[in-house]
């Protein structure tokens, strides 16, 4: 690989970027296409492209006579959860076992334990704290479940403004309406709050904190398995 394009390859990479080298087979050229950028392709190839980018898997297209073999690169999967509650317990189970990176952050010393979260990330810090060093990005979904304002909202607000992959909070439809009232009054747009999951999860009638933490882990991979390519 030529070392410019392999520079620019570590770059995205170490931003938690999606791109993909696409390399003609006939004549071993490469090149680095972003997901969003001027340098987008388009046609057949470049849906290819996008398709490789949506589903993380690289793969070898056909397309005019010609083979590109598309090699995606794509961040994994990071779910920060806010609130080291039961359904918290559950999600660290089920993400480990999806093989997705999870964090519980919490303030709460008594419930951010590694007792309680044994083999997990555990951070005993406000969520403010824990983002100044743990920034939020479009590959990170944020669960907001400790059902309570002062340690929800601002991350809430945070992942809102960073278009993160996927944004849901616990809480009943009453509650969430005083939620945005909230984050409207914090200065953010109806459109972003509108995509926040709340009641948070599929709706799959889930009753229990391991049934509510099942229904998320589903939401989160139907948004990340369904998101745009743009």
């Amino acid at each position: 690989m030529d070392p410019n394009l392999l520079k620019k390859l570590n770059i995205e990479r170490a931003a938690r970027r999606s791109c993909a080298v696409v390399t003609d087979l006939s004549d071993g050229r490469d090149r680095l296409v972003k997901q969003a950028g001027s340098d987008v392709i388009q046609g057949p190839l470049g849906n290819a492209i996008q398709a490789a980018l949506r589903s993380g898997k690289s793969s070898v297209f056909d397309t005019e006579g010609r083979r590109f073999f598309i090699n995606a690169h794509v961040p994994a999967l990071r779910i920060v959860v806010i609130g080291a509650v039961h359904i918290s317990q559950a999600l660290a189970q089920i993400a480990k076992a999806v093989d997705y990176t999870i964090d519980i952050v919490d303030p709460r010393t008594a419930f951010a334990t590694a007792e309680r979260f044994p083999d997990v990330n555990v951070y005993a810090q406000w969520p403010e704290d824990y983002l100044e060093t743990h920034p939020l990005d479009t590959y990170t979904a944020l669960v907001a479940v400790s059902h309570d304002p002062k340690i929800d909202d601002a991350p809430l607000i945070k992942a809102l403004n960073a278009n993160c992959l996927y944004v849901g909070a616990l809480g009943s439809r009453k509650t969430h309406s005083k939620r945005v009232e909230r984050l409207a009054d914090a200065g953010i747009s109806q459109e972003k709050i509108s995509r926040t999951s709340s009641p948070i999860g599929l709706d799959i009638a889930a009753a229990s904190p391991a049934e509510i933490a099942v229904a998320i882990i589903a939401e989160i991979i139907q948004v990340l398995r369904h998101r745009d390519g743009a």
